[in-house]
């Protein structure tokens, strides 16, 4: 390929030298030695086969919303344009099945519309089906792992699709094995068992406060998910207006007697109960008690309405937003001795 134009293979499109600033939400300003843009996975096997990318390094994007892009990649980008979702019965389930490359929120709105329930606390989360089990996204207090039943993906350690159940997939906060494993797997569908009725969860703060607000007496996931969409739209920037990825810090998951201690120490630090004798604490929190909420250097800085939030204010470049991510890491660790740890996939 001698120009950027894209070229029509059959089920997958191949464009030299791409742009990448327009696909991932922080709004970094970088290229992709070769940019395979799949309408059809089966044809994974032969794009993977391709002189050009054959040996290579290979990137799997969605939209971009949980990445940082440090610059230019020398390889290629697998961008997933699958679509489709399927519906069928197991025994005395129903299952849905969900092309990688549908829009996560989309395919939320889609599942209330159909009166199933469960993913109402995770609406508006950007990006794509595909990515969901990756980070296994979670929001006011739900993660997705709990509505997963099967990962589709291409093994490409054993170059052959398979199929994993929620063991194989290893998930944990914001973790599971396609993010240990980070370049082995290509996820090309997600398979979700949704039921019609579940207990909603309401105790994360502020949505009881939230639906009470909306007037309604007996809540439903539809209500749930109206007052998430007014929580997450007054705390969090909205990417269309100025680049982020989303909360990039996770919560840190501590000892108990650590966390004991700091929350005596610091009274107002929030802190949930955790697995095995640990805690989660809010980093939001704590990077707002350093002192960087609303801070920046140039173009990068931290959101001044979300503490979580990395924010490129206009012409950052992936180096800059990086370092002044590194900047709150350290400043956070010389004020409480806890170390944050990103949430999005530093490339």
């Amino acid at each position: 390929m001698i120009n950027n134009a894209p070229i029509d293979m059959g089920g997958f499109t191949l464009t030299s030298d791409a742009p990448l600033g327009g696909r991932n939400t922080l709004r970094v300003n970088a290229r992709a030695k070769l940019l395979a843009e799949v309408r059809d996975p089966t044809k994974l096997p032969e794009i993977l086969a391709y002189p050009a990318i054959r040996g290579g390094k290979v990137l799997v994007l969605g939209e971009g919303s949980n990445m940082l892009i440090g610059g230019d990649f020398d390889g290629t980008v697998l961008a997933m344009a699958t679509s489709g979702v399927e519906t069928f019965q197991r025994d005395d389930r129903v299952l849905i099945r969900v092309a990688a490359g549908e829009r996560w929120d989309d395919f939320v709105r889609w599942s209330l519309g159909q009166g199933y329930a469960g993913l109402e606390n995770l609406i508006l989360i950007p990006g794509t089906v595909g990515a969901s089990p990756i980070q296994n996204i979670g929001a006011y207090g739900v993660e997705v792992a709990e509505f997963i039943d099967t990962v589709e993906a291409w093994d490409t350690h054993k170059g052959e699709f398979v199929v994993l159940d929620k063991a194989a997939c290893a998930f944990s906060y914001r973790d599971s094995t396609f993010k240990q494993q980070a370049g082995r797997w290509i996820v090309v569908a997600v398979t979700f068992a949704l039921p019609r009725e579940r207990p909603l969860s309401l105790d994360y703060v502020g949505i009881r406060d939230e639906v009470a607000k909306m007037g309604v007496e007996r809540a439903t996931p539809y209500h749930v998910a109206e007052a998430v969409v007014r929580l997450r739209s007054r705390k969090l920037p909205d990417p269309a207006v100025i680049g982020n990825a989303g909360s990039f810090f996770k919560n840190p998951i501590i000892g108990t007697n650590k966390a004991d201690a700091l929350a005596l120490a610091h009274p107002g630090l929030p802190v949930w109960p955790h697995d095995g004798g640990t805690a989660k604490i809010s980093a939001g929190w704590l990077i707002e008690a350093a002192g960087f909420k609303g801070e920046r250097e140039g173009d990068a800085g931290i959101s001044n309405r979300h503490a979580l939030v990395l924010v490129n204010h206009g012409k950052a470049t992936g180096p800059q937003l990086w370092a002044f991510a590194q900047k709150v890491i350290a400043g956070v660790e010389a004020k409480f001795g806890v170390t944050l740890e990103p949430e999005p996939l530093v490339v």
